[in-house]
C-alpha cells in the first residue's frame, strides 16, 4: 500500500483536499482534516485526553506547507496550524474516512455540541 500520494490538489469550491494514490482519488473535507488534526491541541497529551472539536463546519484551509519529505503542515483560517499530517496518517484518514466521520458525529451528538460555529446573540441595552 502506497502511503505517499501521487497527486495533491486543493479544491477550493468543494472545500476539500484531494489525495490521489495510483488511480484512486480521495477527497477529505477541510472540516474533516481540521477535526482530525494530529496536533496535541486536538489529540491531547495522552491517551483519552483528546479535545472534541466543535464549530468547524465552515473552516477554510488557507495553505499547505511541506514538512520535510514526510508530512504536510495545514494552516486553517481559525488559526490552527500546529498539526503535521505525515503520509501514513493522511492515508489512514483516506482509508477510514467514513468510520472516522461517523465517530466524530456521534461524539458531537453525545456531547450536545454542533459542527456549526457558536452564535453570539447581542442585545441592545
Amino acid at each position: 500500500m502506497c502511503v505517499i500520494p501521487t497527486s495533491i490538489k486543493v479544491k477550493k469550491n468543494s472545500r476539500c483536499l484531494e489525495l490521489t494514490y495510483g488511480d484512486v482519488a480521495y477527497q477529505l473535507s477541510y472540516e474533516f482534516l481540521r477535526v482530525y488534526s494530529p496536533s496535541a491541541e486536538v489529540r491531547g497529551h495522552g491517551i483519552g485526553n483528546g479535545v472534541l472539536q466543535t464549530g468547524k463546519k465552515n473552516v477554510v484551509l488557507l495553505r499547505i506547507e511541506p514538512a520535510g519529505n514526510y508530512a504536510l503542515k495545514l494552516v486553517f483560517d481559525d488559526g490552527h496550524d500546529s498539526g503535521l499530517y505525515d503520509w501514513s496518517y493522511l492515508r489512514h484518514l483516506c482509508d477510514n474516512q467514513q468510520a472516522l466521520w461517523q465517530e466524530y458525529l456521534d461524539n458531537l451528538a453525545a456531547a450536545g455540541k454542533s459542527r456549526d460555529s457558536a452564535q453570539i446573540n447581542f442585545k441592545a441595552l
